[in-house]
């Protein structure tokens, strides 16, 4: 079991995850691998949270949606930081995060995780944030059964580190 007096915690371990925590706002664009066709896009707000209870650092991130349409869905990920990564074990999936090495410039993250509910299918994430950490570029590379299906990519900005104190009424206005 790991000595987590000792470990550092993932403020100090990962501190571009640390620097991302806060409100940010974007698009989510869904392409089908194949054809490059897009499939599906949506606004987006997400709340990335650091908590530190019970002697343990978590990593919570909140989701909402947003079409054109009017439809809204709000999807939760709590996780719990260990060993170096963040990891997610919920109802939708399960998985890591970590900081990529070497990063000479203190940029990216990578992503792993596998759908609970669709087997076969798991999924790569790559974040860059810019130097200011104002905004951000995600790509998610789908794989099902080990071939390319889909890609996702995101643009976000930051809206505000204080997730605390921030209200979630509307569509974010991006």
């Amino acid at each position: 079991m790991t000595d987590l007096i000792n470990q550092p915690g993932v403020r100090e371990a990962m501190p571009i995850l640390a620097s991302n925590e806060g409100v940010w706002e974007g698009w989510y664009r869904y392409y089908d691998a194949k054809t490059g066709e897009l499939v599906d896009q949506h606004r987006s707000r997400l709340i990335c949270r650091l908590i530190h209870k019970d002697g343990v650092d978590h990593y919570h991130q909140t989701n909402h949606y947003f079409w054109d349409d009017g439809r809204k869905e709000v999807r939760d990920f709590p996780a719990v930081y260990k060993d170096g990564r963040i990891w997610w074990d919920n109802d939708l999936i399960k998985g890591w995060a970590a900081e990529m090495q070497p990063d000479d410039f203190n940029r990216s993250t990578c992503l792993n995780w596998t759908r609970k509910n669709e087997p076969g299918i798991y999924l790569y994430e790559m974040i860059q944030n810019n130097d200011a950490r104002t905004h951000r570029s995600r790509t998610w590379q789908w794989f099902r059964d080990g071939i390319c299906y889909q890609r996702t990519l995101i643009d976000e900005k930051f809206i505000t580190p204080d997730w605390q104190n921030f209200t979630n009424e509307d569509a974010p206005d991006v």
